[in-house]
């Protein structure tokens, strides 16, 4: 009896061991990276950081492999890799410090993200779903000086504590329920417009069905619910109000529609 409870204990703290690894890996923390809390409004500008990246590298292939509704050319991107690989070196070259702008900050990560992501689905292609490949939010796959963070590193333990609820709009998940990936690079000096059209574009899309009174919303809403903050309180429906031509109706009782994990490419 006595070799059953020892036996056990030890499962269960294998267990314990492999979910502490994998919530460290999905980001609960920032992995050492520094972290600014955006203050609204948040300006676009180039202004006060050390720093001033150059994404237009990253701009060229957006512009010659995204679509305008936001369909990807993976085999594009593959028949191009070597200057997708270029472009993360760049990225993982540089170490950001509390001494970058939060809008330097904000287009370095939110780029990271999409990239990385972009060449996750490049160096398993052919593929039909992100989450067909094993890990691909908790394995340490983006290089930041010593430092491996994960994809899920960079959105949770990252860019969620930036107090940004539009980042959810700017991030791309390579699926089709995902917000649509920008044809253009995130940068300081347009960080804020381009954030603007990325909440505008989503939320008015055909990802949600807005109604005054019966709204059907993408998940995101549901998953991310408390980021949606209004006047220093969560509140879903006052945060899409914000940007949606139709309003919702504050007592309106939300549904959230079912997520399509297909991948997001272009078809022939």
């Amino acid at each position: 009896m006595k070799r059953i409870f020892i036996y056990f204990g030890l499962l269960l703290l294998i267990s314990t061991l492999n979910s502490c690894a994998l919530f460290s890996a999905a980001g609960l923390s920032s992995q050492g990276q520094p972290v600014k809390k955006v203050q609204q409004p948040l300006a676009s500008t180039t202004a006060g950081s050390a720093v001033t990246l150059d994404h237009s590298a990253w701009d060229v292939l957006l512009k010659k492999y995204v679509g305008r509704d936001g369909l990807v050319d993976y085999k594009g991107f593959k028949s191009d890799h070597e200057a997708l690989q270029t472009y993360l070196q760049l990225l993982s070259s540089q170490e950001p410090t509390d001494a970058w702008s939060v809008q330097e900050l904000l287009a370095y990560y939110i780029n990271l993200y999409n990239a990385y992501t972009v060449d996750l689905i490049v160096s398993n292609y052919p593929v039909k779903s992100i989450k067909d490949i094993n890990g691909p939010w908790t394995k340490g796959i983006v290089p930041i000086g010593k430092n491996k963070l994960s994809l899920g590193g960079i959105e949770n333990g990252v860019l969620r504590k930036m107090d940004e609820p539009r980042i959810h709009f700017a991030i791309n998940c390579a699926s089709i329920s995902c917000p649509n990936l920008l044809d253009q690079a995130y940068t300081a000096s347009k960080i804020n417009e381009q954030l603007d059209e990325a909440a505008l574009s989503f939320i008015n899309g055909t990802k949600n069905k807005l109604d005054p009174t019966n709204p059907k919303l993408s998940s995101i809403f549901d998953w991310y619910a408390k980021d949606y903050m209004v006047h220093g309180v969560a509140n879903v429906i006052a945060y899409i109000n914000q940007f949606s031509s139709v309003k919702i109706n504050p007592s309106a009782q939300l549904e959230y529609l079912p997520y399509d994990w297909n991948l997001n490419e272009q078809q022939p």
